[in-house]
């Protein structure tokens, strides 16, 4: 499989290329700058595997929730390019690729992803891990609830003793957070932000299930004030 994958949704701006089980990926912090580094990363990428768009299976993005010019760069070059190619497109929730990020490094925890939503608010969804495959690959990250964006104290927190917070909205909001999981939280990292990587790889998982949409039908997540509202899962 050739898949190419891109997030914008926070402060990171972020490329990858997944080719059957190799991926290469950029990754910056870049604030404001998404636009002008988004495509010479990708032109980078396909350049050093020598592929063109039109040799690619798939494309996949950053969805959301995420900033909203954020979250509107990666759906328009992801839109742009399977166009021009005709490629179907894989939106991956933001929070599931956090959520990810996670269970890579702690396969045993649930997750509670947060992104700082600002005023006041975060963009957050749980986690949990699911069955590890045949071969015995780490599960990957299935949702406990929907997408929601709330202040940090009107969260609510699914049943569990393992949890493992990641995402900016911890680094906002870290007390008001630890106040609903008292002793089962078992860490943070609260710089973490979505990458490209771990939207490919969730985007791989939907491509075999067959749940690539038209480009057309590619539309990105906000959450906030139900300018677009999905349910749970990635």
């Amino acid at each position: 499989m050739k898949l190419l994958a891109l997030d914008t949704a926070t402060e990171a701006c972020s490329a990858a290329l997944l080719i059957d089980d190799e991926i290469h990926e950029r990754f910056e912090i870049t604030p404001r700058a998404h636009a002008r580094l988004l495509l010479p990363m990708l032109d980078g990428l396909l350049a050093e595997a020598g592929l063109k768009p039109a040799q690619l299976d798939a494309i996949a993005f950053g969805r959301g929730p995420g900033s909203f010019t954020g979250v509107r760069i990666a759906a328009s070059v992801a839109q742009g390019i399977a166009f021009a190619a005709d490629l179907p497109v894989l939106p991956v929730s933001t929070l599931a690729a956090l959520a990810r990020d996670a269970l890579q490094r702690n396969p045993a925890v649930q997750v509670f992803a947060a992104i700082d939503a600002r005023m006041g608010e975060i963009y957050w969804a749980a986690y949990a891990p699911d069955a590890p495959d045949t071969s015995g690959a780490q599960g990957e990250p299935r949702a406990l609830t929907e997408e929601q964006v709330t202040p940090a104290l009107a969260v609510t927190v699914p049943a569990g003793t393992d949890w493992f917070g990641i995402g900016t909205g911890w680094g906002e909001y870290e007390q008001a957070l630890r106040a609903h999981f008292a002793a089962t939280l078992r860490g943070i990292d609260a710089t973490a932000l979505p990458r490209a990587v771990h939207i490919a790889r969730l985007a791989a998982l939907d491509f075999a299930a067959g749940r690539a949409v038209a480009a057309e039908q590619a539309q990105p997540v906000y959450l906030r004030n139900q300018v677009a509202h999905k349910p749970a899962g990635r």
